[in-house]
């Protein structure tokens, strides 16, 4: 199975992530990111940084995207392995079509049409909700904001993904990041053991 783990900055997804790491041991998951550990992620991370084109940004995370593919979540699916990944192609989904907004026409199709015939639909992904503001006083307290840490962007951001999973309602599962730590790790946990057959 691959499971994704997707939301707006600021919802502790990495805290998530991190407590699964540590509860899934047992299972033998692979848990990966993206963008990647790999010379393609941080050529993604440096696009940011320096604020490139929207367009060129989007066309690197899509590169990430394929790299990643190809070195890790194919060949862990291939062998059977559940992949666990922070962030995945709904992100590029959601964030990507409020950047590229008046810059290309339908942002969403044409992401869509970019990874169309080569990426792998998750199984299973969760999603995790806090309002915009409450992510905006995280962020505050945490670190330097990049530049799609803003209200405007985030809130568009949220849209997105709200709308891709009233689109596939199957797949998604919402989460309320606004209840405690422990709470949204034990539910995600438990999730996630049922869907891979671990419970």
């Amino acid at each position: 199975m691959l499971i994704t783990i997707e939301g707006i900055d600021g919802t502790g997804k990495s805290t998530l992530v991190a407590g699964l790491k540590e509860r899934l041991k047992d299972t033998g998951a692979v848990f990966t990111r993206e963008p990647g550990n790999s010379w393609v992620g941080d050529q993604v991370r440096r696009a940011i940084a320096e604020e490139v084109s929207p367009v060129t940004e989007a066309l690197l995370f899509a590169a990430d995207h394929a790299y990643h593919l190809d070195t890790v979540i194919t060949p862990a699916l291939d062998s059977g392995t559940p992949v666990i990944s922070d962030r995945y192609s709904d992100s590029r989904y959601a964030y990507q079509s409020v950047t590229l907004e008046g810059i290309v026409k339908d942002p969403i199709s044409w992401l869509r049409q970019v990874h169309g015939s080569w990426t792998i639909v998750p199984d299973l992904t969760f999603l995790l909700i806090i309002p915009v503001e409450e992510a905006m006083i995280r962020l505050e307290k945490n670190h330097t904001k990049e530049h799609f840490e803003k209200v405007e962007v985030l809130s568009g951001v949220q849209e997105n993904y709200l709308a891709l999973a009233r689109e596939d309602p199957g797949r998604f599962v919402i989460v309320d990041a606004m209840l405690d730590t422990e709470t949204v790790l034990s539910f995600v946990e438990n999730e996630i053991r049922k869907s891979i057959g671990d419970d």
